[in-house]
């Protein structure tokens, strides 16, 4: 059998060089930063906030640009932006579905007293679980809710830990999940049902196999390593017990099909 290694006999394979090292660069930047935040003072986290939120955004959307290619990047990023955008001024303006909540000045620009750096935030985040949920369900509703489910399951960290940071404040609380104090339970069935929405929209996009190693990364790095902060640095056991059961009904049986039906 010959194989054919002349002119354009790489087509399809993707780029190759630095270009193609460019998600991973900014995956290894996120976590450093991740991990550097821990240790730095007040003064510096919120701009290291600001900077992984940059470099795990262009982690997203580097590896689906090089992975799945132009437009399904530009739709990708287009859904997930505008609707981080839209949500988060309908729920400044009407209090739905989050509950009552006000963001600070401490995360820059904003549009509309959204900060332009949430959008980014959830169009971050956004694609390693649209990527998990499309290895675990088959079907177009399945995704919206397996999907759904993990993306929500983030807030369980986020909003306790952003809140402590002074990013934004809750003006009213109402009912609580038990072990996370200060954040209305309104709030996470909120993030539930726009993650649904999201998750839903996102699915649209044809799908396509790749090697998704990079936002298998993030997504694992994200469970493990706030469930290890809020467990052990945070003192916030509760945090860490709900993002550990939650995310994890997603994020295990995610890891036991890469682990037990590799693609590649």
């Amino acid at each position: 059998m010959r194989i054919y290694t002349g002119p354009h006999s790489d087509r399809g394979r993707g780029p190759s060089g630095w270009v193609a090292s460019l998600p991973w660069i900014f995956t290894g930047l996120t976590i450093l930063g991740q991990i550097v935040w821990v240790l730095v003072s007040d003064d510096a986290r919120t701009a290291l906030t600001i900077l992984t939120v940059i470099t795990f955004f262009l982690a997203s959307a580097t590896h689906a640009f090089l992975s799945r290619g132009a437009t399904w990047t530009v739709g990708y990023l287009g859904i997930t932006l505008a609707f981080g955008w839209l949500i988060e001024r309908v729920g400044l303006t009407t209090s739905f579905p989050f509950g009552h909540y006000e963001y600070t000045d401490t995360l820059g620009p904003s549009v509309f007293g959204v900060p332009l750096v949430i959008p980014l935030a959830w169009s971050m985040m956004a694609y390693p679980c649209l990527l998990a949920a499309q290895r675990l369900s088959m079907t177009r509703v399945g995704v919206a809710l397996v999907g759904g489910l993990v993306l929500a399951s983030w807030d369980l960290f986020l909003d306790p830990q952003m809140v402590s940071e002074g990013h934004w404040v809750w003006t009213q609380i109402g009912w609580e999940l038990p072990g996370i104090p200060g954040i209305p339970l309104q709030n996470f069935l909120g993030w539930l049902l726009g993650s649904i929405v999201l998750m839903w929209l996102l699915d649209l996009l044809p799908r396509k196999v790749a090697d998704d190693a990079v936002p298998t990364t993030l997504l694992v790095w994200v469970y493990a390593s706030n469930v290890l902060a809020n467990a052990v640095f945070f003192d916030r056991p509760g945090v860490a017990l709900w993002g550990f059961v939650v995310m994890g009904l997603v994020v295990i049986p995610f890891l036991w099909r890469v682990w037990s039906q590799p693609r590649w």
